[in-house]
């Protein structure tokens, strides 16, 4: 599984703007020599933030991107899912078809329950935290046993901390 670049990219630059403070601004260009990111790809970040409410800007000599809430208001779910969308989303079937209109597992699809499990696992954790809990250092998730054993990795419910 992976996480997208932009939903790394987007948490780095709310905290980079939560640590300004609410009512205090930074340009693109400062956030991306701060992140060190192009200024394309931040401009591209923070439009999606600006729509979805995350972030407000102002034009002009004194203008940029500020936050439009408190850090302890925006819930990390609500962030990630504009910039990278669901792991397992409704029209993933839909999506995932073959060479068919329909996917030929529509009524009996063993693995639907395991992608459902994983994004339940992903929503408990991410939807638990803030943009705060980041800054403070406060976020904790699973500890994962790396070895030799054949089940390396927690299951659904070792996951749901």
């Amino acid at each position: 599984m992976k996480f997208s670049a932009q939903e790394e990219y987007g948490l780095r630059c709310l905290i980079a703007l939560s640590r300004k403070g609410v009512g205090h601004s930074m340009t693109i260009p400062e956030l991306s020599e701060q992140e060190g990111l192009t200024s394309s790809h931040v401009a591209k970040i923070l439009s999606i933030l600006r729509r979805h409410g995350f972030v407000t800007s102002t034009r002009g000599q004194l203008g940029g991107y500020q936050l439009s809430m408190e850090p302890r208001d925006m819930v990390l779910r609500d962030v990630l899912e504009p910039l990278g969308g669901r792991m397992f989303a409704e029209e993933f079937c839909e999506r995932h078809t073959g060479i068919l209109s329909t996917c030929v597992h529509e009524t009996d699809c063993t693995l639907r329950p395991l992608w459902n499990g994983i994004q339940q696992a992903v929503d408990g954790v991410v939807g638990r935290y803030t943009v705060q809990d980041l800054l403070d250092g406060t976020v904790e998730g699973p500890t994962i046993q790396v070895g030799h054993s054949r089940r390396a990795t927690p299951s659904v419910e070792e996951v749901s901390v």
